[in-house]
């Protein structure tokens, strides 16, 4: 997934540039989406298969738990109701 061994923590920048995207507060869904093409380059789509992914690793739990667990509830729930 584009990791780079490097990275202090082992995220990648753009893992990192994702969970900070997720800690703000948006008011609504199209900034966020406007902050995913501008900031990240992606589109939005390809950047929830990349979170879906980042939640289940250890290092996104290690590097920012609070999200990352407040994210992973969130999924939970949405799951539960299906």
């Amino acid at each position: 997934m584009g990791r780079q061994p490097d990275a202090v923590d082992g995220l990648s920048p753009r893992d990192e540039a994702m969970l900070a995207v997720e800690r703000r507060s948006w008011p609504a869904p199209g900034p966020k989406e406007r902050a995913i093409r501008e900031e990240l380059g992606i589109s939005p789509t390809r950047y929830y298969q990349l979170l879906n992914a980042l939640l289940d690793d250890p290092r996104a739990l290690a590097h920012d738990p609070v999200t990352v667990n407040r994210l992973r509830r969130v999924r939970d729930n949405r799951r539960a109701r299906r």
